[in-house]
Order: C-alpha cells, then structure tokens, then sequence
C-alpha cells in the first residue's frame, strides 16, 4: 500500500483507498487524485525517458495515454506541485541557530490542577493521578505564581493558553474558579488574553460547573472511552464499578449546552478494542459531534497494549471509519473525528510544523507544588525537573534540548511522508520506548501515517 519515492531531495508518497488513487508531493503539501496511468507513470518520471515509459507501460497503456500522462506530471512539477525540492531544512537550520540564542517565549501551561482523581483508570500514565509522587491539590497562591510566571515569561505574545488537568480538576474546582478570576483581572493590565481549557473524567460535572465552564472554558475534553462494556474496563471507579452510566447523560448535556462545539469527547483504545471504530461510531449515535479516539501508549508487557501485530487490523479499523465518516456527512449527520482533522492549505507557520507542539519550550506543565516540566508526561520523572514558578526555569539544558528536537533532528522522520502533518511526533513517546526525544515511536508513527492517508482520503471523496 506504502509506494513512496525518494531522490534528488524530493519525496512523493502513493496509496491507493477506497477507490482513489491519491499522489501527495511531500514537500509542497499538493494532492492529486489521479487516473491509473498518471498513478503508473509518476514513479518512473524522473528516472526514465518518455520513450522508456511508454515501453515499460505498453501492455497496459497505449503510446498516446502515457504521453499525455508525461504531460500532466511535466505541468504539475512546473507548477511546483510534484517533485517539489524541500526548501524548509535549510530554512530550519537557519531558523533553530537564531531561535536558540533568543529569549524562550512561553505561551501555554498544563496546571496540574489535582494530583488525585475518583477513577482509577488502568491505562493512566498519572498512577491515578499521583504522577509518580503523592496525592496532594494545587494551592490557589501556587496557581496564581504559575499565571505570573506565564505573563512574565510570555514576550510580546498577547494570547495564552491554560489547561486545566489532572488527575480530576474538579476536585479542586475553587482553585479553578478563583484561578480563572485571576487570570482575567491580569488580562488588560498586561495586554493578555488567556484561554482556558478543562479536562474532566466528568464523575463530579453539575449544573453549576457546566455552567462555569460553558461562559470561561474555550474547550472541555470529556474522557469516555465509547461503548459501555470497553469503558467500564478501563475506566473503573476505584471499588471497581464502572463510570459509564454516571458520566454519559453529564456529557450529553453538557455537549448541547455548547452547541456541539468548543468540546472533545476524548476516548483510548487498547489491544482490548481493537475494533475501535465501533467506539467512534457509539459516541457519534450518541449525538457527539467532536470525537476524539486514540491509542494507548503502553510497554508491551502491559496486557493492553497496542503490538504491532495489531497494525493491519487497527488500518483496517480506520479505513472502516473514514468510508463510515463520508457516508454520514454526505447524508447530512457527519462528525469531527480529531485525528482525520488536517489541514492540507498549509496549517501554521513552517516553523511550527517542524517542531511540534512546544514542549520543554513553548508549552510547560506545572506540579501542584509549581515545579516545572517540559509537558505533563514527563511529571515526576528524574531528570526532567526544569524548575519552578517561583523561581523560573534553572535547568536551560532540558529546554535546549527541546528547542533542537524537530523533524530534521529525527533520522526517522526525514524519510517519512507524514512529517509536516504530525511534526515529529510525541517527545514523551519517543523518550519512554528509546530514552531519548529524537527517536521515533514506532507504532504510533505507523498509526499516524495511516490516520493522515485516511484524512486525505475524506478530502478527497467529498471533493469529488
């Protein structure tokens, strides 16, 4: 299914799904659906004179459909739409040496709200909620330091972002509620703009935080991992009933209440729900109109996990779900499925695309107690301690490393196809499979790839 060129610092990536013969040139960001002929001639364009095509392809092809294959390939390359150079390595280059001698601009933090939660999910990387260390809830004087640390170290940039997480944020939604009135009394006095965002397993929703969440949060993520039976496995009470039932009706509501926007419904699928489509399709009968459904990220030895026997079957899955997705949205009741959700005009700045998220960087993640760590999957580990808000960053060798971690620093993903889509990948990931940032996960890059040659292909179908 993967046929993919590479030479002359070009790179061209072919798959055919669900009918369409689809060409992406890599470094452009240009798609084309395209007939079998253009399809065939495309990885010999480069290598081959027309009169080698045309003798390599005439038991399938006549004379005249190769040649006017030729033609439309020689029109789209000089259109700079195929066989493109990649421009952006040097420009990246030149790019990361100035951005490492500037000041670090910190734009958004994940405030570990609560080290505790009422759930006790299998899957959680927190150790439900404790991250490694001891239950303990963010003061509201250590909330309010992270907030001026945020301001004071935020530049010139106006709009900042804060995540409300956990553990479960609700147990402490005060601190929250009077974090947020901070927050907004400092926003004229400093020319900010702060965007709030909250995620929640839901257990403790009611009318007076829907209500609060629905006038300051930009976004709510409801954690709900689809059907009942592959919810209530993973994300038990702690007696070891499930949440199902108690968080579904909170959730539905509280989607109507935002219009069906500005919310995710936010799921994991483990080696135990493989057919995870039918998850994704659950929520959607539901009514949700934002779904978010992803793989777990566990050590093999966890019974859980995602292996990579498991790849053809999870394709299969997302194959399944991007046909399903396009019949729904042609009759009217389509859904957002986040991970199909690419933008093929070019997204953010080149720079942004190149590095990722902006952890360890741009984006931090702050303990109760306010130490800081490059995201909230490095919280608790040795060695990953960049300092406090208090205090500021006093580890600058954790944040450099981070600055110089982007798709070019990763021999993995100068070959990959999907690396202006996914910009690298996740460095917790990468760090917890190979103990170094610049590797690869290779089973989520497997999934990634194929997540955007879905994504692509929807575009595609409904275009057409």
């Amino acid at each position: 299914m993967l046929d993919q060129q590479k030479c002359h610092n070009y790179q061209i990536h072919q798959y055919k799904n669900n009918g369409y013969s689809i060409v992406l040139d890599v470094n452009s960001g240009a798609v084309h659906v395209v007939d079998d002929v253009v399809y065939d001639v495309i990885p010999l364009y480069e290598e081959h004179s027309a009169k080698e095509i045309t003798q390599l392809l005439k038991d399938k092809y006549s004379k005249e459909e190769v040649l006017e294959a030729l033609e439309e390939i020689s029109e789209l390359k000089n259109a700079g739409e195929l066989f493109s150079p990649d421009e952006y390595e040097d420009y990246y280059k030149e790019f990361s040496s100035g951005f490492a001698n500037r000041p670090t601009v910190v734009k958004a933090l994940c405030l570990h709200i609560a080290h505790d939660c009422n759930l006790s999910c299998r899957y959680c990387f927190a150790g439900e909620g404790e991250y490694h260390g001891h239950r303990e809830l963010m003061s509201y004087e250590v909330g309010r330091a992270a907030l001026d640390f945020l301001i004071a170290n935020s530049g010139s940039r106006r709009n900042l972002e804060v995540d409300f997480f956990g553990g479960e944020p609700t147990l402490n939604f005060q601190v929250v509620k009077d974090l947020v009135a901070y927050g907004r009394s400092q926003e004229k006095l400093h020319n900010k703009n702060f965007r709030f965002t909250l995620t929640t397993n839901g257990v403790l929703l009611n009318d007076e935080i829907m209500e609060f969440a629905n006038r300051e949060m930009s976004n709510v993520v409801l954690s709900i991992d689809g059907r009942k039976e592959v919810n209530d496995r993973m994300r038990p009470f702690p007696n070891g009933a499930g949440s199902y039932d108690l968080i579904i009706p909170k959730y539905q509501k509280f989607a109507e209440s935002r219009h069906q926007d500005r919310y995710y419904v936010r799921g994991t699928f483990t080696h135990h729900n493989l057919d995870f489509s039918k998850d994704v399709l659950h929520l959607a009968d539901l009514g949700f109109k934002q779904i978010s459904v992803e793989p777990v990220v566990a050590q093999e030895s966890d019974d859980y996990a995602i292996r990579e026997e498991d790849l053809p079957k999870l394709y299969e899955e997302y194959d399944a779900l991007a046909k399903e997705m396009i019949r729904r949205e042609k009759e009217g009741c389509g859904f957002q499925f986040f991970h199909f959700m690419i933008d093929l005009e070019g997204g953010p700045c080149v720079a942004k695309r190149l590095s990722g998220c902006g952890s360890g960087t741009e984006y931090l993640a702050v303990t109760p107690w306010g130490d800081l760590y490059p995201c909230h999957q490095f919280v608790g580990q040795d060695g990953f301690l960049m300092g406090n808000v208090f205090d500021g960053i006093k580890n600058t060798d954790i944040r450099n490393t981070f600055k110089e971690c982007n798709v070019y620093s990763k021999d993995q993903c100068r070959e990959c196809f999907a690396r202006f889509y996914c910009s690298g990948g996740c460095a917790a990931n990468a760090y917890n499979f190979h103990g170094n940032i610049n590797e690869a996960y290779e089973i989520g890059c497997a999934l990634q790839k194929k997540r955007v040659e879905c994504a692509i292909m929807i575009k595609a179908a409904l275009a057409h």
